[in-house]
């Protein structure tokens, strides 16, 4: 299979996903190194195919569905796990993490979290990598952002992050 094949046939395999696929698991499948499935992204990339790489592996992003609205929060790496599971827990989905840096100005990390298992994964991952948030870098302080499925879920996670004092206000 030529590159270029090998390309559109990522991209086919990414848009009929639904689901994140890993770098590795792209490799298994064309016979190749994990290391040219990043470059095949890479240049996937650069030709205008919106694709993101998540924790759990790359992802074509679609439109998000619902109401989209962020949060500001602040707390320490302890707090992670539960602030996550307090916005998907709402019915919403946590699609980044963005932080202030001093050099680089706004820095996003994508997530894509929409399940109690989708944050464990997470956090298992971070763990295993012994990987910081990105929000170490700013005192704790954060933004979300989130797709809510209407007004109602989204004043449900002000109210959860509230109550756990993580909600900057």
């Amino acid at each position: 299979m030529r590159a270029e094949e090998r390309r559109e046939a990522i991209l086919n395999m990414l848009n009929n996903a639904g689901h994140p696929v890993s770098a590795t698991a792209l490799a298994r499948q064309f016979s190749v190194s994990r290391q040219i499935v990043v470059g095949d992204v890479a240049l996937l990339r650069a030709a205008g195919a919106n694709i993101s790489a998540t924790p759990r592996g790359y992802l074509v992003m679609r439109e998000a569905g619902g109401l989209m609205r962020q949060v500001a929060c602040q707390h320490d790496a302890a707090g992670m796990e539960a602030e996550l599971n307090a916005m998907v827990d709402q019915g919403c989905t946590v699609l980044d993490v963005i932080v202030e840096h001093p050099i680089y100005g706004q820095l996003t990390g994508p997530l894509q979290l929409a399940s109690r298992y989708d944050v464990s994964q997470f956090i298992t991952r971070c763990a295993q990598a012994e990987a910081r948030p990105l929000s170490d870098l700013t005192g704790g302080i954060h933004l979300h952002t989130l797709s809510c499925p209407d007004e109602a879920a989204f004043q449900r996670v002000q109210a959860a992050l509230r109550d756990m004092r993580v909600l900057l206000e």
